[in-house]
């Protein structure tokens, strides 16, 4: 070689991403909230706390991702909604544990860094935010060549939410009686998606812009629904109803979310058909010959998130749930545990 080999010449345009951190700093600051201090753009982001109020702060941690939903944007080449669910996955697992949202970070890894996709990605992230109060106080944007297929990404996010140690949602307080309400999901959210490809495009054979009659739209249009966001309607029911367990359904349905925030000599009886289930589901499960069971274990079946309750306050919740306009139902109750069987009874 007679000239001098640069970073560029391996694939990797630094002039690119300081430009395109320039471009994210006005989504970024849309989302600024007290506490923020700084932008974007510095070695690591600052947030100041603001403990009026809070007796004994606890900070709330959690990091995810989007999974295979990931490959349904590609094909649809449509990526500002996908930003979303990665702030929803987070997010939402913090918010069980009564955490109200404070800041978020994300990664971006691709192999040629596409600044019109990324800003789309990072558009996503920013509205999500939005929806949980929480802001977008940093991240990293990381090209790797040789290492992604083209156009072709990942992402992870990381969520820090605070909440009064009195306050931390740990499942301690549930007993015997106690009842299950449910707000519906949006969809398949952001999980069971190797399994709704295999059956859409592997056995059904849709392509991503094919017709679903009993969806009313694409199949592209339905596995891409955004994630819900409950951070608000749960602070919301906080400020004066009893929650005493909440859990985010998300891998591991229904059958082994709801155990996690459970004490070891309680059980569930959940009453199928007790509410609405979104036709994805059943069009999944009839195409695809899937179990009741694994159904159960692998989707969330239109339940994004479960409140346990005493039987006593349930009418109040639901009548709050229902005044933020959820169609909110009573799905079951907490029973005495009964040997080494299932935790979880459909009945």
């Amino acid at each position: 070689m007679t000239e001098s080999l640069t970073y560029s010449d391996a694939g990797v345009d630094i002039d690119k991403a300081n430009t395109f951190v320039s471009t994210i700093k006005d989504l970024a600051k849309k989302t600024y909230r007290s506490g923020v201090m700084g932008e974007i753009g510095g070695f690591g982001g600052l947030f100041s706390l603001n403990l009026n109020n809070i007796e004994k702060p606890v900070l709330v941690s959690s990091t995810d991702g989007v999974g295979t939903k990931l490959k349904i944007a590609f094909m649809m080449n449509k990526h500002d909604t996908v930003g979303i669910d990665l702030v929803a996955m987070s997010v939402n697992d913090i918010v069980v544990q009564g955490a109200k949202p404070l800041f978020f970070l994300d990664y971006l890894a691709t192999g040629k860094l596409d600044t019109k996709i990324a800003t789309d990605i990072i558009k996503g992230i920013a509205e999500g935010c939005n929806e949980a109060n929480c802001a977008l106080i940093g991240g990293e944007t990381a090209e790797m060549p040789g290492f992604y297929a083209e156009n072709e990404y990942d992402l992870a996010g990381f969520a820090v939410g605070m909440v009064d140690n009195k306050k931390i949602i740990d499942g301690s307080d549930i007993r015997m009686g106690h009842v299950l309400i449910e707000i519906p999901s949006s969809g398949l959210h952001s999980n069971g998606y190797s399994l709704a490809r295999k059956v859409c495009f592997d056995i059904l054979n849709l392509k991503i812009d094919s017709y679903v009659p009993e969806l009313e739209k694409t199949i592209g249009q339905e596995l891409l629904t955004p994630t819900r966001i409950y951070a608000e309607t749960i602070q919301r029911l906080m400020r004066d109803l009893p929650i005493h367990g909440l859990a985010h359904i998300t891998g591991g349905g229904l059958t082994d979310n709801i155990v996690r925030v459970m004490p070891e000599s309680c059980g569930i009886e959940i009453r199928v058909g007790s509410w609405d289930v979104p036709p994805i589901f059943s069009f999944l499960q009839q195409a695809g010959k899937i179990s009741f069971a694994d159904m159960m274990r692998t989707f969330n079946n239109g339940i994004g998130m479960v409140l346990i309750v005493p039987e006593k306050d349930a009418n109040d919740v639901l009548g709050r749930l229902r005044a933020m306009n959820e169609k909110a139902f009573v799905i079951g109750q907490v029973v005495e545990r009964k040997g080494a069987s299932s935790r979880v009874q459909y009945i």
